[in-house]
């Protein structure tokens, strides 16, 4: 009696599944990595507007605990965009490539924050300068600080008494009012 040959079983996959499955990984990531590229920049702008909003209740906020006034300078220049929240007069300090900030002779910075250009936000004002009054923790003048990324903006709005509100102009950041 003659048996057939058992039939043998195949294990693994062959070259040509094996370049399928990576081409339809490689599809599927080309189509969802712009996306996460967007999610993370619209990331980073939101997290620099709350560290805005936060640097700017701290200055309010030692305005009134060293019964002081304090003023946050904003500058812009070729490598970005900064502010200075120190105690002197509007211009005595100002930020350079380093993370100290220049500030003229019995100034002291309390807080200096740097957006470089190669990342992408620039942050604008309308205002060069904001002091903070220690005596009614009010803000003069007024301002809005627009904070600019590739993937929309945000602006922080202050109004007189110090409060900040956050708004989106282009309604491009979901969660966030439009102006």
């Amino acid at each position: 009696m003659n048996h057939p040959a058992p039939s043998r079983r195949q294990r693994g996959v062959s070259l040509i599944e094996c370049a399928i499955t990576i081409t339809i990984v490689l599809l599927v990531a080309g189509f969802t990595l712009p996306s996460f590229e967007q999610l993370r920049q619209r990331r980073q702008l939101e997290s620099t507007a709350a560290q805005l909003e936060t640097d700017l209740q701290l200055a309010r906020s030692e305005a009134v605990s060293r019964n002081q006034s304090v003023r946050m300078d904003f500058q812009n220049d070729d490598q970005g965009s900064c502010y200075v929240v120190h105690d002197g007069d509007a211009g005595n300090c100002r930020c350079n490539g380093t993370a100290v900030p220049v500030c003229d002779e019995g100034v002291t910075p309390l807080r200096r924050v740097h957006l470089l250009a190669r990342d992408g936000i620039e942050l604008r004002s309308n205002s060069r300068s904001v002091l903070f009054d220690a005596d009614k923790g009010t803000v003069t003048p007024t301002a809005t600080l627009r904070l600019l990324s590739g993937v929309g903006a945000l602006h922080q709005v202050i109004n007189v008494m110090g409060r900040i509100r956050t708004c989106s102009p282009d309604a491009a950041v979901p969660g966030v009012r439009p102006c």
